[in-house]
């Protein structure tokens, strides 16, 4: 099942935030992430807040239901907007995640953006993306997300072998994502991007050399890759448990890095975070750069967090339990924390380290100086932009980046 919400206070039921969030909002970027909860199947190693059919059935009832989701979720955008007040930002980025965002109808995730343009706005040149299955999509339902507004794809390819899939529990057949590039470039969309994950058990060097093949050939402009992370109460993590499948060491997954780097930058990739690889600047996510810029965003949708000027806030999880409070006008929200100076600070190195630009040392507080001076020594970081105050990983301290940030921050 889902993972457990964080901790915090509890949200007004207005859902209104402190008056110093909106101080100086018009300097920060606005962007939505808009959460569908619903899958066909739930994949081994997911602990999303996403709910099968099966799952719903008799909890939450009609309110629970795909079939009117999406004007609910346009209920919150328009809490948004009341909670927000007279702040004058077109929305710059639109995100739908999940879940399998594609298993609503493309018309409901058009109205779902429609209702984002209605109330705020959306900026020139708006980044709007949407997660896909590649088997819950075809050319003409691309097209019509195209025609919705949708001008960004990104499909959960995760591996081009099918004993791979079927550790994870993915259900599409290889060889379908690829063709859902081309079906996508052909409904006009410029942006593509291909996600991708290594160090399942099972996989060999030359599995995932294939599968960065086969991505890199499907002629996306991003490409993630993500190690597998085995979280606790998953399917996966039970398997794992009974001795039915082998873990997979950080020594594998140091060399799949490796292999991803050296593959996606040879095919004219250029890293840009950490798990991230894009074309050109055009082709990078700027939604998540949203986040890991620490800028605002509104996340609508069951177990949705958002951040607007230091206070992060997260909705209820049960898809039910969120439509009713919206039906009731009140906020989704279950709880939040308002960050401190330190907090804030902290979390932008956590962040910004991972970016190719990397973060300015002047963050760093004196313990966190000296860790940088010998991270640098130690081959972790780039001598260059150190001498201009940033502290920017080197491959190496990518491999290492977790051990490296938990130093700068400690």
């Amino acid at each position: 099942m889902p993972s457990a919400l964080p901790d915090g206070e509890p949200m007004p039921s207005a859902g209104t935030l402190p008056r110093h969030a909106l101080d100086g909002a018009a300097e920060r970027p606005l962007g939505f992430y808009l959460h569908v909860p619903y899958c066909a199947t739930r994949c081994g190693y997911c602990d999303f807040n996403t709910y099968t059919a099966s799952e719903l059935r008799g909890s939450g009832g009609a309110l629970a239901s795909r079939d009117n989701y999406a004007e609910t979720v346009a209920e919150e955008i328009r809490l948004a907007r009341k909670v927000l007040g007279d702040d004058p930002r077109p929305v710059e980025t639109v995100f739908v995640g999940g879940g399998t965002p594609t298993l609503l109808a493309a018309a409901d995730l058009g109205r779902m953006l429609a209702a984002v343009r209605e109330e705020f706005g959306l900026a020139d040149g708006a980044e709007i993306t949407t997660e896909a299955n590649p088997e819950s999509v075809d050319p003409r339902y691309l097209e019509e997300l195209r025609a919705a507004g949708f001008n960004r794809v990104s499909f959960g390819m995760q591996s081009a072998r099918q004993h791979v899939l079927q550790v994870l529990d993915r259900t599409h057949t290889p060889g379908r994502p690829e063709a859902c590039v081309a079906e996508a470039r052909a409904a006009g969309f410029d942006h593509v991007n291909l996600d991708l994950i290594y160090g399942t058990p099972g996989e060999s060097d030359d599995d995932w050399r294939a599968s960065l093949d086969a991505a890199v050939q499907a002629g996306p402009d991003h490409v993630s890759a993500y190690a597998l992370i085995v979280e606790e109460g998953t399917q996966l993590a039970r398997r794992i448990r009974r001795g039915e499948v082998p873990m997979t060491d950080d020594d594998v997954h140091a060399d799949r890095y490796l292999i991803a780097e050296e593959t996606l930058s040879g095919a004219g990739f250029d890293w840009y975070e950490v798990s991230n690889w894009a074309t050109s600047a055009a082709g990078r996510c700027r939604h998540n750069e949203l986040y890991w810029t620490g800028a605002d965003w509104w996340g609508a949708g069951p177990g949705a967090h958002s951040h607007v000027g230091g206070v992060r806030w997260w909705n209820v999880k049960h898809p039910g339990a969120y439509a009713q409070a919206l039906a009731e006008g009140r906020s989704p929200g279950a709880g939040r924390e308002i960050l401190a100076d330190e907090d804030r600070r902290v979390e932008r190195i956590l962040l910004e380290l991972r970016l190719r630009d990397g973060c300015p040392l002047g963050l760093l507080a004196p313990a966190g100086t000296r860790a940088a001076a010998r991270a640098l020594a130690d081959g972790l970081l780039q001598a260059e932009p150190y001498e201009e105050g940033r502290a920017v990983l080197t491959l190496r301290g990518r491999l290492l980046a977790d051990a490296v940030v938990r130093d700068l921050v400690d």
